[in-house]
């Protein structure tokens, strides 16, 4: 067994009743597994993939990544950064709650919310009309979450008005109806910018973060594949 040191911050310190905590692990466990097994000690801890962010030895990690023995692993709510507002990025193979997602950049002062949903659709009817059976949403998961984050720095930077901003894009195998992606933006009025705001981050992220899909449909499969090249400075 491998034994880490798990430190809890913020809001998740006052879930877990604990500023610290020992815990031993199988060797070669990944970050999945350690947060279920936190999940299970610590029944009050958010659940939600985007209420969690983790670090072992002081660098983010994902839950393909593997807890070395000895690590000191921190568990925090998704960073504020400089600008005091709610930042949710993710990539996840969980349903999307658009609710509980609109709850986390809610503030007081939010009085309007832009979101934009992409899903699966089930029949084309322009250009090549044709079925679609189901979707497989794929990510590089640690550069995927990196340049969400660029992405929602782009925003701010465009559109200094918005508060919180929730960039979620879920992976797997999807059916027809399912939601895939969130871009959502929140300010405290409608001519903020919202709406430009979530229209300028769903194309940004199909341009720069790597999230790729293949199409299944009766008459096969294929990867669908993007046109935009990233420039240099994306």
């Amino acid at each position: 067994m491998n034994k880490v040191s798990v430190l809890f911050f913020a809001i998740l310190r006052d879930k877990a009743g604990t500023a610290r905590s020992e815990l031993d692990l199988p060797e070669g466990e990944n970050v999945a597994g350690l947060k279920q097994a936190l999940f299970e000690r610590f029944p009050n801890l958010p659940q939600h993939p985007s209420s969690i962010l983790v670090a072992v030895n002081k660098e983010y990690a994902f839950d393909q990544d593997v807890v070395p023995d000895g690590a000191e692993v921190a568990l925090f709510p998704p960073v504020s950064g400089g600008s005091g507002f709610p930042t949710i990025l993710s990539v996840t193979k969980e349903a999307l709650d658009l609710n509980q997602l609109l709850d986390q950049i809610t503030l007081p002062t939010t009085g309007a919310a832009c979101f934009f949903s992409g899903m699966v659709r089930g029949i084309t009817a322009g250009g090549e009309a044709h079925e679609t059976m189901h979707l497989e949403y794929e990510a590089y998961v640690p550069m995927a979450e990196r340049k969400m984050g660029q992405v929602a720095g782009e925003i701010r930077s465009r559109w200094p008005l918005v508060e919180g901003i929730c960039i979620v894009q879920r992976v797997g195998k999807l059916m027809p109806g399912t939601p895939t992606v969130l871009i959502a933006c929140s300010a405290a009025h409608r001519d903020t910018g919202v709406f430009e705001a979530a229209r300028y981050g769903i194309d940004r992220l199909k341009e720069i973060v790597p999230v790729w899909k293949k199409e299944v449909n009766p008459q096969g499969e294929e990867w669908v594949e993007g046109e935009y090249v990233p420039a240099p400075g994306d």
